[in-house]
């Protein structure tokens, strides 16, 4: 009986308790990737910038702009460069998007107005008068799930009614272990 009660104890401190499953995954360095599925006539870059923090500001025009400082946040950018035309003048054009993500990065899924927790804005930048620069997103989806210990997927779909874009959608599995996507 005393053999039955000392492994009976022995058994009870020798288990761990059960750790609570999360879902989030840590970009400690940051990771550019280029994106295959971009549209035609242009290149595709994601990039998760870590230790800092985004805010936009708003200049003396009204016009929001972005700053990145040092924080512990870890930011997503997202930018689309279209080739410009040759021996034309003012025809390059980028769009950007860009979120705030909480470090670790956990599962996300924000719908319209919810879409300002992350701070996600796009941006158009191009000679284009009246119609560039940057506006926050209010309509549309965003999730961001850990696929495993080293790989993010990242969804999106928006629209920004106030001027014509290119990119609504971004639907991409980045390996956080290397610049390499899936």
């Amino acid at each position: 009986m005393k053999n039955i009660l000392i492994s009976c104890l022995l058994l009870l401190m020798a288990c761990k308790t059960p750790q609570k499953a999360t879902s989030q995954v840590s970009a400690n360095k940051n990771i550019t990737t280029t994106i295959d599925n971009c549209p035609e006539n242009g290149t595709c870059t994601l990039e998760l910038i870590s230790n800092k923090t985004l805010e936009f500001k708003t200049d003396e025009f009204g016009n929001l702009y972005p700053t990145i400082n040092e924080g512990s946040k870890t930011i997503l950018k997202y930018t689309f460069t279209k080739k410009p035309l040759e021996n034309t003048a003012d025809s390059n054009y980028t769009e950007l998007i860009y979120a705030e993500l909480d470090s670790p990065i956990i599962d996300v899924n924000l719908t319209n107005e919810q879409l300002q927790n992350v701070q996600l804005h796009y941006g158009r930048l191009c000679f284009c008068k009246g119609e560039s620069g940057y506006f926050p997103i209010k309509n549309g989806n965003f999730s961001l799930t850990k696929t495993n210990k080293d790989s993010l997927k990242i969804d999106l779909n928006f629209s920004v009614k106030k001027i014509p874009q290119i990119i609504s959608e971004i639907h991409q599995t980045v390996s956080l272990k290397s610049n390499e996507t899936n």
